[in-house]
């Protein structure tokens, strides 16, 4: 094991010194990341930057099926759902363990969502737990024998299984939460082909290849995920030999890899919406009228053009297009209408406004988010609001906006990548989402019919009914404008020719252990 993080930090510490430094190991994989992780403990975070890392020491009951987001077993060979909605019972397979050697079991299951789920867990105070949402559903969890494990839930829930699949579901070692305790996010440790080496802060988190996997070894002796959070560094990086990988190419770089035969540029579309939060409790934007006018004055096909270079389209509302089938097309993007823009913006009486425009260096599927508001800015200048910009390193930028805009800002840019189309809504836009209550409405946005539709959504199982339900959310929240719809991202990433069997998820999270270099 000594050899193995010797190799990947040496293979780290030749970036500086040789062009073609990434190719030093042939078994050590470098990956640009585009900001330093918040923790590595899955409960724990939020942005999908940790979860492209955590999908790698961790795994969990259920997993996203290879090139969609249709749920197959994992760690759980099969399971049972009773008749009435509320009775999940997994399987388990008896021939894992965690890589500190001690047994993957029900007890552990158990452990890992009640840790998360109940106050009164003795190691709830590890968290907070953002994402405890996505399994508020949950009444209780059983251990029915040692390999079997039984979720009751209070009512019907639609996304359990895809939220299961998500990085908030995966399996936690028990014995290495109370030996660390609230240190765990540094010190991680799960069933998962890679296991945790070494964090060393704003430089690399290294993991080894997991000889004992329950699918056998991953083919990598090591990755060493670095964070680069400028994007032009990223790609100097990736040109000089100092990256494997990178994700998240800038827009203006792609052609750059795409005519070089030594790289391989991927591109996947997925449920993605990048917006800004618009702060509906306070200021201008607690007027429909201004918040509309927002929407009009935004030319959003400009950005998709002229900053992203094509990688998206235009967005309509919440529910991204990649979610076919809860999403019917019906509801169209806000045209560029500077006029209409000024006409509500006179009739709310606002002309002159000044804003406070929160905006991010980088960050998880953040795009070009400096060059998109510097852009927005000069659209709001043409309809008379003066957006003040503030920018702010990408884990600083979230501590700021997570805990909402009251008294600090007008607008804030945000992007989510999700695996339900009840995600977003669910947890960004419901009335009881407040950040006050652990939730993600930074805006304050409440509307009691769009409260009722997303219970429903969550409750029937009936995919058509679902749609239903989702396509009326899309319908008011369009109109409502919380949020000012800007950009669906295609996802893309680039590697050095030499690195085989890897592929993009449309989940967004980069699964490492099939792919080899050589």
């Amino acid at each position: 094991m000594k050899r193995i993080l010797a190799a990947a930090i040496a293979a780290f510490g030749l970036m500086a010194s040789a062009p073609a430094s990434a190719q030093g190991d042939p078994n050590v994989l470098l990956v640009g990341q585009i900001a330093e992780p918040k923790s590595l403990d899955p409960q724990a975070v939020t942005a999908t930057n940790d979860f492209r890392i955590l999908v790698n020491v961790y795994d969990g009951l259920v997993r996203f099926r290879k090139g969609t987001l249709e749920v197959e077993p994992a760690l759980a060979t099969d399971w049972t759902i009773s008749e009435d909605g509320l009775t999940y019972t997994f399987n388990l397979r008896d021939d894992v363990t965690f890589q500190d050697g001690t047994p993957f079991n029900a007890e552990a299951v158990k452990f890992t969502f009640e840790r998360m789920l109940n106050d009164d867990h003795p190691f709830h105070d590890t968290g907070p737990f953002p994402l405890a949402f996505f399994f508020s559903s949950v009444d209780t969890i059983t251990a029915v024998d040692e390999m079997a494990v039984e979720f009751k839930l209070k009512e019907p829930f639609a996304p359990f299984l895809s939220n299961l699949a998500y990085p908030t579901g995966l399996i936690v070692s028990p014995a290495a939460v109370e030996e660390h305790g609230a240190d765990f996010g540094r010190n991680p440790t799960g069933t998962g082909a890679f296991k945790f080496e070494e964090w060393q802060a704003n430089q690399r988190v290294v993991v080894s290849g997991f000889a004992d996997h329950w699918e056998g070894a991953p083919k990598l002796e090591a990755v060493v995920f670095r964070p680069v959070g400028d994007a032009n560094t990223r790609v100097a990086e990736m040109l000089s030999g100092g990256l494997d990988m990178m994700v998240e190419v800038p827009p203006d770089s792609l052609q750059t890899f795409d005519d070089d035969a030594n790289f391989k540029v991927y591109e996947e579309a997925g449920p993605h919406l990048w917006f800004l939060i618009l702060n509906t409790k306070e200021g201008p934007f607690a007027d429909k009228k201004v918040r509309q006018a927002v929407n009009y004055a935004i030319d959003k096909q400009a950005i998709v053009e002229n900053v992203l270079q094509g990688t998206a389209e235009v967005a309509a509302g919440p529910i991204p297009p990649a979610f076919e089938w809860a999403n019917d097309g019906s509801v169209e993007p806000y045209p560029h209408n500077p006029e209409r823009a000024k006409e509500l913006i006179a009739e709310a009486g606002v002309e002159g406004a000044d804003l406070t425009f929160y905006v991010a260096e980088g960050g998880s599927g953040m795009l070009d988010p400096v060059a998109m508001a510097t852009a927005i800015q000069a659209d709001l200048a043409e309809v008379g609001l003066n957006a003040n910009i503030e920018t702010y390193e990408w884990n600083t930028f979230l501590s700021n906006v997570n805990p909402g805009l009251e008294g600090k800002a007008d607008m804030a840019e945000m992007a989510w990548m999700t695996n339900d189309p009840d995600t977003l809504p669910f947890l960004a836009l419901r009335s009881d989402a407040l950040p006050s209550e652990g939730g993600f409405n930074s805006g304050y946005y409440s509307n009691p019919e769009v409260d009722e539709l997303l219970t429903k959504a969550r409750q029937t199982t009936d995919q058509a009914e679902r749609a239903e339900y989702y396509n009326q959310v899309q319908q008011i929240v369009h109109d409502d404008a919380p949020w000012a719809f800007v950009a669906n991202w295609k996802q893309n990433a680039v590697t050095r020719a030499e690195v085989q069997n890897f592929s993009l998820e449309p989940s967004f999270l980069l699964i490492l252990k099939d792919v080899s270099k050589g």
